[in-house]
């Protein structure tokens, strides 16, 4: 018997009475669930399980809409100084739940994580120049080259802290909303 045969009956294999015509609609893209890749992760993980974890079409298509406005909310806090980037991280607590178990989910952790780890090294960053800015000026005041140079030393990193968790976070939005385009989960 044929090798290939017997791995496309064995990825086809359906429980017994159950046809094609009568198989519950998944809502998912079959040419995802058959990928080497995402298949081993998606064909047990989301199209096997109960039917509580399923989406329809609908709300698969419902909350793929919901993720590219937070990605899009995202991209304009930074047109908006940051004033609009609280409102795609409430929105992703809110809906988190409704994509439990499906690949959606990981674009949701994606941003929550993209978020918070954002978060902690702008105020890690801030933190630098604002020490640094307060030694500069003692070390003005107190006629201290030394503890100048290290106040702008540390400015400098400060920003160079900065500016990495800017380009990493742009660089998270983009790689997030091109998987979210092809329609697969973000790693």
């Amino acid at each position: 018997m044929n090798n290939s045969s017997d791995s496309n009956t064995k990825l086809n294999k359906r429980p017994s009475g159950q046809t094609a015509s009568n198989e519950p609609a998944t809502g998912y893209d079959e040419s995802i669930i058959n990928d080497p890749f995402i298949g081993s992760q998606t064909s047990y993980g989301m199209s096997r399980q109960p039917q509580s974890h399923s989406l329809t079409d609908e709300k698969r298509r419902s909350l793929t809409t919901y993720n590219h406005l937070t990605y899009l909310l995202y991209v304009l806090s930074y047109f908006t100084a940051g004033l609009l980037w609280i409102v795609p991280i409430v929105m992703n607590y809110a809906k988190r739940h409704d994509a439990d178990g499906t690949w959606l989910a990981t674009h949701f952790d994606w941003q929550i994580k993209t978020f918070w780890y954002s978060i902690v090294w702008f105020v890690i960053g801030s933190m630098l120049i604002l020490f640094a800015v307060g030694g500069f000026a003692v070390g003005l005041t107190a006629s201290s080259n030394n503890i100048a140079i290290g106040g702008v030393l540390l400015t400098g990193l400060g920003l160079l802290i900065i500016a990495f968790t800017l380009i990493w976070h742009i660089y998270r939005i983009v790689r997030g909303w091109i998987a979210l385009t092809d329609n697969r989960p973000v790693p």
